[in-house]
């Protein structure tokens, strides 16, 4: 995940004076080093990228789950971490939600490079993310943008290249904005993420981004508000001792209005759920989510946004983006 302003870092990005300090309260917590022999301990929304390494490597061992992903697999062989003790053994469920949920941003990722094969993807918050590896097109510019303990630990295991880079900062600084070459289209990604800062933020962030990024698209994790609301009263507790942090919100039919009404957005619209492995992820989850009045009673949810090509005219900055309102 990536969420942190503040301080200059050495070969990462700089908070602008009009960027976004709000986002240093978006816990991230990582403490990294030399990784033979070490474990990355992580505590908070930041253990979620562990969690979510785990179950897609599980996933890629079923065949069933139809996700193909050796870099997940090689990713927690890397790691000296105790997975299993950790999350638990009996996770088949998980996992075959877990390659759902890949396969539908594989799924966006591909139809856009359909599209924009030179095109550029900013990931925010990637944290252990495999999904280069499986939809590279062997043109796409891919950036990602992640704290910087976050940083370390991914450009160790999976060092930047031409056309693969890691940024050091905020979601919201706008410095990595100035990074993105968006000639040849541009793609936001931010999985497993958002639903950790608070609505208001998160409005505030689509409006910028549809601002810097006329003509774009936003692919991001909108979990029912059952679900989220489940994350805060600790229903998802694991038996190995896991329990995943508190989600700040879900998706409901009002919030998904207020999207499409935000300056800049000219649609959103909620992506489709692929079949999975099993009667609950293969034929139960798909038939909800293909009827309107039930996809927020579904247990997974992804939104993409489309942004107007024109942007409206500028207008102030939203109130709640000032730091003196925090």
């Amino acid at each position: 995940m990536a969420a942190d302003g503040g301080k200059a870092r050495s070969g990462g990005l700089v908070p602008s004076r009009s960027g976004f300090p709000w986002l240093t309260r978006v816990v991230w917590q990582v403490e990294m080093v030399d990784l033979s022999g070490q474990e990355p301990v992580l505590d908070g929304v930041g253990e979620t990228a562990l969690w979510t390494l785990y179950h897609r490597s599980l996933a890629a061992r079923d065949p069933a789950c139809g996700l193909a992903d050796p870099k997940a697999l090689e990713l927690v062989q890397a790691l000296d971490h105790p997975f299993t003790r950790r999350f638990g053994t009996d996770n088949r469920g998980w996992a075959r939600g877990t390659a759902v949920r890949a396969r539908c941003y594989d799924r966006e990722m591909r139809a856009f490079l359909a599209r924009h094969p030179r095109g550029t993807v900013v990931c925010l918050g990637e944290g252990l993310e495999t999904q280069f590896w499986r939809v590279d097109n062997g043109t796409v510019q891919w950036l990602g943008v992640e704290l910087a303990e976050s940083a370390a630990l991914r450009r160790r295991l999976l060092p930047d290249t031409d056309r693969r880079r890691t940024l050091t900062g905020s979601l919201l600084d706008e410095r990595w904005m100035r990074e993105v070459d968006a000639s040849d289209g541009v793609l936001l990604l931010a999985q497993g993420v958002l639903m950790y800062v608070a609505w208001d933020r998160v409005r505030a962030l689509v409006e910028v981004c549809a601002e810097r990024f006329p003509g774009a698209g936003l692919v991001f994790d909108t979990p029912p508000a059952w679900f989220a609301a489940g994350t805060a009263r600790g229903r998802f507790r694991y038996p190995a001792g896991y329990r995943p942090p508190s989600m700040l919100w879900g998706m409901t039919p009002a919030r998904l209005r207020e999207l499409r009404g935000l300056p800049g957005v000219a649609a959103a619209i909620p992506v489709r759920v692929p079949r999975g492995a099993g009667l609950w992820w293969g034929r139960v989850v798909p038939a909800v989510d293909r009827v309107p009045v039930l996809r927020s009673y579904g247990p997974l949810s992804v939104t993409r946004l489309l942004f107007e090509l024109v942007p409206r005219p500028a207008g102030p900055p939203p109130h709640d983006l000032h730091e003196d309102s925090l």
